[in-house]
């Protein structure tokens, strides 16, 4: 009988681990550090010998652990398969089967933000919720979109891209991704900055944002003090991202909107920029929809990863 699984969520920096007990309680959580030279051939064989570390450590037998769930930076289907993970220097193989190789467990794989997203939904800010939209809001735009419980992966593991919609038809400057006019352009952290930037060049407005750094954070905290330059860049950014989620909301008919990500940390305030988009301009069957905002921070991966494998069971 299973009583123990791992979460592992994997970064371009560092790998975060969680020891959970099935109920979904975490026990104990660390990180190590992500060795992307070579190939990123490390990775694997260092998340091993931390998690057969940490059995030891704990004084456990593999015959009570349910698995290990994994999630990864880039597309990865629903065999475990990841298609290329550029900022590890991953090419196309299987994360499932060359870690149940190393660890002689059962793995699970899915792409990090899927897998975030999934985290919510069990023990975070979209407890109660079967259908919902995570986005996460960092240095680019993640997402996962769950229904009926389930994460949608889509064919080759690129379902819930939702940083990638296009949103822009007159943008000149390319998105990582290589497209013009993502969402993530405009409301990602680094999306937020380049808005507060165009804004300042093109308004002659007094601003605490002139002279000063300029971040998400410092463009948010300005808007608390209504700052009337920086509230032009709060309406601008939600105009983006509610139009956007009206429009996955059209699709997928959520109960919940969950908002994370390192931008989340702005509060509430970011849901009062977004939600009247959302509202005006979604299809009525999906408009009373609950926004709320993340409440796992950086642990959402290792929960979502832990419930991977505790949904196979």
């Amino acid at each position: 009988m299973s009583q123990y699984v791992f979460g592992v969520d994997i970064g371009g920096t560092t790998v975060k681990l969680g020891f959970f007990n099935v109920e979904g309680e975490l026990l104990d959580k660390w990180e190590i550090p992500t060795r992307t030279e070579e190939e990123g051939s490390h990775i694997l064989p260092d998340i091993a010998a931390s998690i057969q570390k940490k059995i030891e450590e704990k004084q456990i037998t593999p015959e009570i652990i349910a698995g290990v769930g994994v999630g990864a930076p880039g597309p990865v289907d629903s065999e475990g398969v990841i298609h290329k993970a550029v900022n590890l220097g991953w090419g196309t193989f299987s994360i499932k089967k060359t870690l149940e190789e190393i660890v002689h467990m059962p793995v699970m794989a899915g792409n990090d933000a899927n897998v975030a997203a999934l985290g919510e939904m069990w023990r975070g800010g979209g407890q109660g919720s079967n259908d919902l939209i995570v986005v996460t809001l960092g240095t680019g735009v993640g997402g996962g979109i769950i229904v009926g419980g389930k994460v949608l992966t889509g064919a080759t593991g690129a379902g819930g891209e939702i940083g990638h919609i296009h949103v822009e038809d007159n943008e000149t400057e390319a998105c990582g991704c290589g497209n013009k006019g993502c969402l993530e352009q405009f409301t990602s952290a680094t999306g937020i900055t380049r808005l507060a930037n165009r804004k300042l060049k093109t308004s002659d407005k007094d601003s605490v944002l002139r002279g000063g750094e300029i971040t998400a954070k410092t463009v948010f905290d300005a808007v608390k003090a209504k700052d009337e330059l920086a509230m032009e860049v709060a309406e601008e950014f939600g105009r983006y991202l509610g139009n956007g989620l009206a429009s996955i909301a059209c699709v997928v008919n959520p109960e919940a909107i969950v908002i994370g990500g390192g931008v989340s940390k702005a509060g509430e305030v970011l849901i009062d920029y977004i939600k009247p988009y959302y509202e005006k301009n979604v299809f009525h069957g999906s408009r009373n929809v609950k926004f709320a905002l993340a409440t796992l921070g950086n642990d959402a991966g290792i929960y979502g990863a832990a419930k991977l494998v505790l949904d196979t069971e």
